[in-house]
């Protein structure tokens, strides 16, 4: 057990943790020549398109140092804030943890939040300062910064390249020296912790565990201690770059596991396995339950499809178990579900893998968030919103209360102007401001998350020219003045696009959606009005024209009369046509209604 190392690597999006992996993986021979290539972890074609982490993945490597053989378990992470579940599921696998800071950007939001983590389960820290052969690095300043975060020695901090490939040998022996093996003990009864699990449609559920007691052997007799299911472990392993059985993993390993479960239902992550016959007295604690930000629906474009979708669902909650759906319907869309995700990045994905991995077709509405609402008959009973249409009546509302964030943004000095007066426009008010270095300003702001889920980190990036660096946690509810938006056509609400919003910004949005819709809804026989309305109140109002016949070409010259009696004619057939009329709402419509500011 002395001879196992368990590390992550964190670090800001972007400052080169999956090609430093790369690095590790070429420098201890674990992969051959031929299965080379950049970003080796990042197996998702999506990661791979979009140049980011959104899985993390564990890889066994082998070392020999100072004559002696050491097995290393890596984990890479995502950085972006919106996988910083995943970040935390790997931190609890882990004894240690490489920081990676990139010489040329310095410290940014996320590497601190992701810092913090790393803290609260006792890490040992390894400080990496990456990318020092570019021009535009700042080592020395830089180093000085990590000091001053982490209060270490500056000798502590290795200066690396992932590029070029210096200073991996440091990293390979500070890992050995400074992080501490895997405590457990080797007789107890087994107790391993599931830190992922992934869909195989040929095997079933594939479950990743790190033991902590005990070990656990091919054929054994387990049982999943949440669920209270027994099995048989067809198969462990360890996890190179491909499978590899074994037939026992021991104390302080990581591994997979195949028990040809089916039901997704039955794995989740941060239970705890355990022997059957000798099953351990205490589980390990698991993860805290994830806590989605924003909501929005998944409907099928076909409601048959309705049972698909779910198995869909849950097969890749096991592979993302910070996805959270419940069932719900729609007057417009018909069955689908409500889903939960960490951030609107979050929501991206999960709709591109469910059309790429499950071949699902799917229609999103817009998200938003969970509100409570309060009435005069019971002011201490909380009714939650989910959907605009959850809101009581207006005239039975004492208060409504909105989720609020604590935002801290870290920029350059010469963006603070812009970047404050986009959070006070999104009803930020500013509760900190400081220097961490004259060039590098760091704000906190307490801001609405309703405010957030839109644009709002495109458009910091905009302002801040990419420089701005962007992080949240939630910190509870406030009493908002909201009001209820409802989107009419031809007469009628369109339950999928009504909307929550301040009062202050209710007519301006208001005015914005109606001008969107009225360039995306195709014309119709008829004119189609579209209206946005607060309660009974209309606010905006735009009209889509109808597509007419020219009925009056065949009347030259003539009498005016004759020319009206047609056109009179026409109008009442498009005045009878408008009340049977229905007007089909694109796609497009439903995900614009977001890109109000493009």
């Amino acid at each position: 057990m002395k001879h196992i190392r368990n590390f992550c690597i964190i670090a800001h999006i972007d400052h080169g943790k999956s090609t430093l992996a790369d690095r590790l993986l070429d420098f201890t021979g674990s992969v051959t020549d031929r299965e080379k290539q950049e970003q080796l972890l990042d197996s998702m074609d999506l990661e791979r398109e979009r140049g980011i982490t959104i899985k993390s993945h564990a890889i066994q490597m082998d070392y020999t140092y100072k004559g002696e053989q050491y097995v290393l378990n890596l984990i890479d992470t995502p950085g972006h804030v919106d996988f910083s579940y995943e970040v935390s599921r790997s931190i609890a696998a882990c004894e240690g943890a490489l920081l990676i800071v990139d010489a040329a950007q310095s410290i940014q939001a996320q590497t601190i939040s992701n810092l913090y983590l790393a803290l609260e389960n006792d890490l040992e820290i390894i400080p990496v300062l990456n990318k020092v052969d570019l021009p535009s690095a700042n080592p020395e300043e830089v180093t000085d910064d990590i000091v001053d975060l982490l209060g270490c020695d500056p000798s502590d901090v290795i200066p690396a390249s992932a590029k070029t490939g210096l200073g991996i040998e440091e990293i390979l022996s500070a890992i050995i020296e400074r992080i501490p093996p895997p405590t457990g003990k080797e007789d107890a009864p087994l107790r391993a912790l599931i830190f992922d699990s992934v869909y195989n449609p040929f095997r079933g559920v594939e479950t990743y565990f790190r033991v902590i007691n005990g070990s656990i052997k091919k054929g054994q007799h387990i049982k999943f201690v949440a669920t209270d299911k027994n099995y048989y472990a067809d198969e462990v392993g360890t996890l190179r770059l491909k499978q590899f059985p074994r037939n026992e993993i021991k104390t302080g390993d990581v591994g997979y596991l195949i028990t040809g479960i089916k039901e997704a239902k039955e794995v989740k992550v941060g239970d705890t396995i355990t022997d059957a016959k000798n099953p351990t007295t205490e589980a390990v604690p698991g993860f805290e339950d994830v806590k989605p930000m924003v909501f929005a629906g998944i409907y099928p474009v076909d409601t048959e499809d309705y049972e698909d979708l779910r198995a869909s669902m849950e097969k890749l909650q096991l592979n993302d178990a910070s996805l959270v759906f419940i069932p719900e319907s729609s007057a417009a869309l018909g069955f689908g579900f409500r889903c939960g995700f960490l951030g609107m990045l979050h929501l991206e994905i999960i709709q591109e893998r469910l059309e790429r991995e499950f071949d699902m077709t799917v229609i999103t509405t817009v998200p938003n968030v969970s509100y409570h609402a309060y009435t005069h008959k019971h002011p201490n009973d909380v009714i939650l919103v989910n959907n605009p249409s959850d809101l009581p009546d207006p005239s039975s509302l004492d208060r409504v209360e909105e989720p609020y964030i604590k935002a801290t943004i870290i920029t350059k000095a010469d963006f603070v102007g812009p970047v404050m007066s986009l959070c006070i426009e999104k009803r930020g008010q500013i509760t900190n401001q400081t220097y961490l270095t004259p060039e590098r300003v760091e704000l906190s702001f307490d801001m609405p998350l309703a405010e957030i889920v839109f644009d709002f980190y495109d458009r910091l990036k905009t302002v801040s020219k990419g420089y701005a660096s962007f992080d949240y946690s939630p910190i509870g509810m406030r009493q908002s003045k909201l009001v209820k938006v409802d989107v009419l056509l031809n007469g009628n609400v369109v339950d999928a696009l009504s909307a929550l919003l301040h009062f202050d910004n209710a007519y301006d949005i208001g005015k914005k959606m109606c001008e969107k819709l009225r360039q995306l809804i195709p014309r119709q026989q008829f004119d189609i009005p579209i209206q946005a309305a607060i309660g009974a109140k209309i606010i905006a109002r735009e009209t889509v024209k109808a597509l007419r016949k020219d009925v009056t070409a065949k009347c030259y010259g003539g009498d005016i009369s004759r020319k009206r009696k047609l056109l009179e004619k026409q109008k009442k057939g498009k005045k009878r046509m408008r009340q049977v009329g229905n007007v089909e709402i694109p796609q497009e419509a439903f995900m614009a209604v977001l890109k109000l500011n493009d």
